[in-house]
């Protein structure tokens, strides 16, 4: 890879800006093509329960793209990208917040803090995975070590995940009080959620709500975090001390570029641009492929496919010395290593 530095040069804020303006005829053409096919899907998914139950959850998979569309829809509205207007994109985001069980004001506070430090060591744990250094883990107790472990292991990030995300969203953020737009935004979406459930439940049964869209939401909220996961966590990723961290460079060379197969870019609102996303949040998804194709510096980076992503499922501790993410292993190796340099120093 380049110099990505160099690659950006200092006029992207100018080539960003370019395209940092919505579309009010497109935004409403993606929210009929998104919101008309969910609301079908989950009445073809509530017919089928009359058929074996594998035939629901086969519904549930296409369903679970449309939320996962959806969403990307609320995300954009929390940029202020999806419309012009403030008032538009806040009542839309809560729409789409309550649709995917994500209340949008604390969301859409988590999620600037996230593009405000992603790739700044000293300020972990803005909506990231939970990512140490080499030196960290080993200075931990083996509980501590073991816990580690256990939250970067794919069953745990993958399979209670969603359910995490389901619960914690339910949930306030610690230390805020009633008067906090972010706190009055999690009551209100567990009150449409609530009434939306009892609605339903007393219309059609509860089983219904049980057995579609928990399953839908189950694999989106999977999808997400697998989304969320590649897009930062790959071997030459972005790490660095607050005084040497840089927006730009962190955007670039800390987000991949995912590329997918067209159907599956799709239903995920071409996030896998993430490079993209994060150097101009403010652009609308519908235009993050043309903003990629226009311009040469976007090209200059980690570009990841379905099969090659898997591999950085190992990934799982961040090397200083070595800037780049290694596993477990490869980390137990390199300490180990630099262990003996040290003894064989002391003893010379």
């Amino acid at each position: 890879m380049t110099d990505t530095t160099q690659t950006i040069g200092n006029d992207w804020k100018s080539i960003v800006a370019r395209y940092q303006r919505s579309d009010t005829r497109r935004s409403i053409m993606q929210m009929i093509t998104t919101l008309a096919p969910l609301a079908a899907m989950m009445v073809a998914m509530y017919w089928s329960l009359a058929l074996p139950y594998w035939v629901t959850l086969l519904l549930a998979l296409p369903a679970a793209g449309l939320l996962v569309r959806t969403f990307i829809i609320m995300h954009d509205c929390a940029h202020g990208s999806f419309f012009r207007s403030k008032r538009a994109n806040s009542i839309v985001g809560w729409i789409t917040g309550v649709l995917t069980l994500t209340p949008f004001a604390q969301w859409r506070h988590s999620h600037a803090l996230h593009h405000a430090s992603s790739g700044d060591l000293a300020r972990r744990g803005n909506g990231d995975v939970d990512t140490l250094t080499v030196r960290e883990y080993t200075s931990r107790s083996r509980w501590g070590r073991f816990r580690y472990r256990l939250r970067r292991n794919p069953f745990i990030l993958f399979g209670i995940g969603p359910l995490y995300f389901i619960i914690d969203n339910r949930i306030p953020p610690k230390g805020s009080s009633l008067s906090d737009k972010e706190t009055q935004g999690v009551w209100t979406t567990n009150l449409a959620l609530a009434a939306i459930i009892v609605g339903v439940s007393f219309w059609l049964g509860w089983r219904v709500v049980l057995l579609t869209y928990l399953p839908a939401m189950y694999i989106a909220a999977a999808v997400g975090i697998w989304l969320f996961y590649v897009q930062h966590q790959f071997e030459d990723t972005y790490w660095k001390d607050h005084e040497e961290w840089d927006y730009a460079t962190a955007a670039i060379r800390g987000s991949s570029y995912f590329r997918l197969p067209k159907v599956l870019d799709w239903f995920t609102g071409s996030i896998g641009l993430h490079h993209v996303h994060h150097l101009g949040p403010r652009i609308p998804n519908y235009r993050l492929q043309q903003v990629h194709d226009d311009n040469p510096m976007f090209h200059e980076v980690t570009t990841l496919t379905l099969l090659s992503s898997l591999r950085t499922l190992r990934l799982a501790l961040w090397d200083e010395g070595r800037e780049e993410l290694v596993t477990f292993g490869e980390a137990k190796r390199r300490w180990a290593t630099r262990d003996r340099g040290t003894e064989a120093l002391l003893s010379a």
